[in-house]
């Protein structure tokens, strides 16, 4: 093994040997991306599903609070959320007595709720509009079969909508992935956060940043093979009622 590995390094521009040898610090990394992305992702969800019934509903009240939420997150950056939280939570005083406190006193916290909080919005514009989208006829069909009110949504709305949401929710899955890497600039070592610790320890370059570009490129590829399987089973008799 080690003498493939130098054999390769002596045609190599990059330093293998010293990527190889710091794997366990990648390795955290990867571990914490992940962490980063499917719990944020699993509870924005369970926020974006109500929101966007309110959305698509126009719950009188509610419409307007939830569309001011939605427009705030998505027109400024993550980053800037995340700073916000991370450097300013803790300056007001109601903040540190509250019942936040405990999460937001941290770097991990302060990261869980501004991705969740962020994901959440695109979410909720993503299911309204794919809510909105699902077709009259399926809905008059469920009626005519005795369906009605919560059963009607959750049975036939709730799960056309999904169906129709994946391509769009693929991206934004990829999207969440991408922008975890602002976790690292608040202490966190994600992915991006190894390599930049890498480069930093040994004067390098480019050898961390090549192999986290790397680790990101297979995480997307992941991410993207996982929704095309569900589209090509979710969504196929879509593209057969076209044809």
């Amino acid at each position: 093994m080690e003498t493939a590995l130098s054999t390769l390094q002596d045609f190599s521009p990059i330093d293998l040997g010293v990527i190889a040898a710091n794997w366990p610090l990648f390795a955290k990394g990867l571990i914490n991306t992940l962490l980063l992305v499917l719990i944020p992702l699993l509870l924005a969800i369970a926020i974006a599903i109500p929101l966007a019934v309110i959305r698509a509903q126009r719950v009188r009240g509610f419409n307007w609070i939830v569309f001011c939420y939605t427009y705030v997150f998505r027109g400024t950056p993550l980053l800037v959320q995340l700073y916000l939280l991370y450097y300013g939570a803790a300056q007001f005083e109601f903040v540190r007595h509250s019942f936040l406190w405990p999460v937001l006193r941290g770097a991990w916290g302060c990261a869980f709720v501004s991705i969740t909080l962020c994901s959440a919005a695109y979410l909720t514009e993503i299911l309204r509009g794919a809510i909105e989208g699902v077709p009259k006829g399926e809905v008059e069909a469920a009626k005519a079969l005795g369906l009605s009110g919560v059963r009607l949504f959750w049975l036939i709305v709730l799960p056309s909508a999904w169906r129709r949401s994946l391509p769009p929710l693929s991206n934004e899955v990829i999207f969440t992935l991408h922008g975890s890497v602002v976790a690292s600039t608040i202490t966190i070592i994600d992915i991006l956060g190894a390599g930049r610790m890498l480069n930093n320890k040994y004067y390098l370059a480019a050898e961390g940043l090549l192999t986290a570009a790397i680790l990101y490129f297979a995480l997307t590829f992941l991410i993207t093979a996982v929704f095309r399987g569900l589209e090509r089973k979710y969504l196929s008799h879509l593209k057969l009622s076209r044809s």
